[in-house]
């Protein structure tokens, strides 16, 4: 494929700057735009960022006994109910972790740690007796739903609690107590509401 400079490609006929002329704006509201700030696009003190996660904590926020935060607006994923204003879809595991990142990265003191650690506890409290995560669970009855085990969901818990015990040692004066010191610490998502 080849560019003629002009925002045509020629090997196969598309005109690139048409096709980009004919972009259709996705307006759903998706947890995955935490990673604006996860990836380091912008700052966590970015307006924008904060405007963004503040709609995705109101607007996807489950709002049942179980709680969770939904992957996007109107989910149809193994939907269960269709009330967009309390259930905007299914609770998952990992779009609950990334709000819980995002109050993590933006704390400035340990007592802005509380709601990470109060959806730390959501993810312990919500997995199976056995430990297990599964990808989302059911928003009126806590039950596993689709994948379970979710090697994801175990991942983000692992990165989630990591990044908490880290911001939270920074916060203290103690440094990080990360994987990569040398005397690991083990630590419990119960023993982290303890800031």
């Amino acid at each position: 494929m080849r560019s003629s400079g002009n925002g045509k490609v020629h090997d196969d006929g598309i005109d690139a700057s048409e096709a980009i002329n004919n972009l259709v704006v996705d307006e759903v509201l998706d947890a995955s735009m935490y990673a604006i700030f996860s990836l380091g696009m912008l700052p966590v003190d970015n307006p924008r960022v904060d405007a963004t996660m503040k709609a995705i904590d109101a607007e996807l926020r489950v709002k049942t006994k179980v709680g969770g935060v939904a992957r996007n607006t109107d989910d149809y994923y193994h939907q269960v109910v269709n009330d967009n204003e309390d259930v905007p879809g299914n609770p998952w595991f990992i779009c609950t972790l990334w709000m819980a990142e995002w109050h993590i990265d933006r704390a400035t003191s340990v007592d802005e740690l509380k709601p990470a650690a109060e959806i730390l506890d959501w993810v312990a409290d919500h997995a199976l007796g056995s430990g297990v995560l599964a990808e989302q669970v059911n928003p009126l009855n806590n039950d596993p739903m689709s994948v379970s085990p979710l090697t994801w969901s175990h991942a983000t818990v692992v990165s989630t609690l990591t990044r908490y015990m880290d911001k939270l040692a920074d916060l203290k004066g103690e440094g990080a107590t990360s994987v990569h010191d040398e005397k690991p610490r083990r630590h419990s998502p119960h023993v982290v509401a303890q800031p």
